[in-house]
C-alpha cells in the first residue's frame, strides 16, 4: 500500500540567512508543533498499513528490494522531513516483516505492546543515555528498579545489607540492561571467567559446559573471551533436548581428571528450536558441589517468571549465579529490551572502568557505566516500566500463558493429522514438524523443508522457519503471538500442506516421460495447425 503520509506541505530546509545551518532540523521548543505533527503523520500512516495489512511480508524479491534501495541517491538534494518519511514508508514499511500478523510463526520475534510503543516515542525524542547519573538523573533510577524487580522475581536476594559503619555490606542481586541476550550471555561468562582469573585458573584450561542446543553465543562469546577453540564442551541431553544431570556430572569428572577447570555451566531455560527448560535444581546441585559459576539463559522463558499457571517450570533458575532475560521476546517489548541479573552485586565489579570526564572513581553517583559493557545506551527500561504500570505483571504472564496453550493445541493438532510428523513437544511455544504423509521417502521429505519454507516466503502469506533436529531438517513454529488463534495456525498449516503438495506434483510431471496436453494451460499458444 501507498504511504498515508500526507504530502509535502512545508518548504524545502534551507539554510536560513547568516546561518551555516538549517535551524528547524532539530527537536526543540521552536520546533516542537512540527515534531507532534510530524509524529502524528508517522503514526496515522502506521495505523493505516496495520488496519490493511493481510499477510506478514510483501513477498518483493530480493533483488526487486536491492533495486529499491540502490536507487536512493544519499547525497541527492534535500526533500524535506516529510518527503523524506514518505519515501521511507513506501520503501521500509511497504516491505517490512510484520511480527503482529497471526501467519508470522518463524522466529523469536514477538507483537509489541502498545504502551512500549507509546514509551518508545518518549524516550527517543528525549534520548536519554543511561551511562552516567548526570545524563539520566531518574531514568538511572528507574532502571535499577526494574533490575531490582526481575531479580526479585527471579528468587535472587535483592537487599544489601548495612554494616555496624553504616556503610553499605556490597550483597544482593544486580544486573545491567543490554541490547540481547547475546550480550548478556557474554558478559555472564566474562564474568565467570574473571572469577576464575582471580583463582589463579589460566585462560587455557579453562572450560565451558553447555547443550548442543545452548544458544551459539555460548561458543561465540567463548572465542571472544580468548579461550581455546574447545573450551565449550558439549554436555549430553535427555529425549527431549533437556541437559541430563547424570551427563553433566560425568562431564564434571571427566574434566577435573584432565586437570582442566569448569568456570561456568550454561543451563537453558527456553532452547531456540525445541522450547525445552533444563532440569535446573539438579544441575543447580552439581554446580553448588564443585563451586562453578551457573548462568542459566532464560532469554526466551523469561516470560514464566510472570505466568500465572508455569512459574514452576523456572524452579531452581534461583540458585543460578547470573541470568539472562530478553523482555523482547517474552514481555512484548521492542527490540531492544534484555538485561543480564546477578545473584550477587560484587560479581559485576570486573566491568567497572573509570574515566576521569565520565566517572570518575571517587564519584558517588549511581553510574551505570560502571557495570555495562556499552557507555552510551538507551533508556530502553522505560519501555517495560510502562508496560507494567498499564497491564500489570499478571496481564503480561497471561500473554505468555496464552501462546504457551496455543502451541499444546497445535501440537494435539498435528498429533492427529497424517500427513505431519511432530518431532517432539515443548515446555514453551514452538512446535516442530516435517510433512511425511504415509509413504513418502523420508529424505523427499528432508528435501522438502527448505522448498516449503522458501515457497512461502517468496509468497509472503506466512513465514515459518527451519532447522535441524537430531540430524534431520524440520520445519518450526514460534508462536509469540498471545491473539493468534488455532484457526490462524491451522491456515498456516494448511498453506504448509499446499505447498509441499505442489511440490509434489510438479516433480511428479517434470518425470513424466509424455507431455501433457498444451489444453491444461490455457495460456499456451498452439501452433499453426494446431486444434482443440
Amino acid at each position: 500500500m501507498p504511504s498515508h503520509l500526507p504530502a509535502v506541505t512545508q518548504p524545502v530546509p534551507t539554510a536560513p540567512s547568516g546561518s551555516s545551518h538549517d535551524t528547524t532540523a532539530l527537536l526543540r521548543g521552536a520546533t516542537a508543533s512540527t515534531y507532534a505533527d510530524t509524529v502524528r503523520a508517522v503514526a496515522d500512516d502506521i495505523a493505516a498499513r496495520l488496519t490493511s495489512v493481510t499477510q506478514p511480508f510483501s513477498g518483493a524479491s530480493r533483488s526487486e528490494l536491492q533495486g529499491l534501495v540502490d536507487a536512493v541517491d544519499l547525497d541527492g538534494p534535500p526533500s524535506g522531513t516529510r518527503a523524506a518519511l514518505r519515501e521511507a514508508a513506501d520503501l521500509y514499511a511497504k516491505h517490512a516483516i510484520w511480527f503482529h500478523e497471526p501467519t508470522y510463526a518463524a522466529h523469536l520475534n514477538c507483537p509489541v505492546a502498545l504502551p512500549a510503543v507509546g514509551a518508545e516515542t518518549m524516550l527517543a525524542a528525549i534520548n536519554t543515555s543511561v551511562d552516567t547519573y548526570d545524563q539520566s538523573t531518574v531514568a538511572t533510577l528507574m532502571e535499577r528498579r526494574l533490575v531490582e524487580w526481575t531479580a526479585g522475581r527471579i528468587g535472587f536476594p535483592v537487599d544489601g545489607e548495612i554494616g555496624g559503619d553504616g556503610a553499605e555490606v556490597h550483597q544482593g542481586a544486580d544486573g545491567i540492561f543490554t541490547s540481547g541476550g547475546t550480550q548478556s550471555n557474554f558478559q555472564a561468562l566474562f564474568l565467570a571467567r574473571e572469577r576464575a582469573r582471580r583463582d589463579g585458573v589460566r585462560l587455557e584450561s579453562m572450560r565451558i559446559l553447555a547443550t548442543a542446543a545452548s544458544h551459539f553465543s555460548v561458543a561465540k562469546s567463548a572465542l571472544l573471551l580468548g579461550l581455546p577453540h574447545d573450551a565449550v564442551v558439549e554436555v549430553g541431553t535427555d529425549a527431549d533436548g533437556r541437559m541430563s544431570p547424570d551427563a553433566l556430572g560425568q562431564t564434571l569428572v571427566d574434566i577435573e581428571r584432565t586437570g582442566d577447570t569448569v568456570v561456568a555451566v550454561v543451563a537453558t531455560a527456553g532452547t531456540t528450536d525445541r522450547g525445552r527448560i533444563d532440569p535446573l535444581v539438579p544441575i543447580a546441585d552439581l554446580c553448588d558441589a564443585v563451586g562453578t559459576w551457573l548462568h542459566v539463559d532464560a532469554a526466551y522463558g523469561c516470560g514464566l517468571l510472570v505466568s500465572p499457571t508455569r512459574r514452576h517450570l523456572l524452579d531452581g533458575i534461583e540458585r543460578a549465579r547470573s541470568v539472562t532475560v530478553d523482555f523482547h521476546k517474552s514481555f512484548f517489548q521492542p527490540v531492544s529490551s534484555s538485561a543480564l541479573i546477578v545473584r550477587e552485586r560484587p560479581d559485576l565489579a570486573p566491568v567497572a572502568w573509570h574515566a576521569d570526564y565520565l566517572n570518575p572513581q571517587e564519584n558517588a553517583e549511581p553510574n551505570q557505566v560502571d557495570k555495562s559493557l556499552q557507555t552510551t545506551r538507551r533508556f530502553d527500561a522505560l519501555k517495560l516500566w510502562v508496560t507494567l504500570r498499564a497491564l500489570g505483571a499478571d496481564g503480561v504472564g497471561a500473554m505468555v500463558d496464552a501462546v504457551c496453550d496455543l502451541a499444546a493445541a497445535v501440537h494435539q493438532d498435528l498429533a492427529d493429522d497424517t500427513d505431519f510428523r511432530l518431532v517432539g513437544t515443548t515446555d514453551l511455544s514452538t512446535v516442530l514438524f516435517r510433512y511425511e504423509p504415509e509413504g513418502l521417502d523420508p529424505e523427499r521429505a528432508d528435501a522438502l523443508v527448505p522448498q516449503v519454507r522458501r515457497v512461502l516466503f517468496d509468497s509472503g502469506r506466512t513465514l515459518v522457519a527451519k532447522t535441524v533436529i537430531d540430524g534431520r531438517p524440520c520445519l518450526k513454529l514460534t508462536l509469540l503471538n498471545p491473539d493468534a488463534t488455532l484457526a490462524d495456525i491451522r491456515g498456516v498449516l494448511e498453506l504448509v500442506r499446499s505447498a509441499a503438495h505442489g511440490l509434489l506434483a510438479g516433480e511428479a510431471l517434470a518425470d513424466t516421460e509424455e507431455p501433457p496436453c498444451r489444453d491444461v494451460h490455457p495460456r499456451l499458444e498452439r501452433g499453426e495447425g494446431e486444434t482443440r
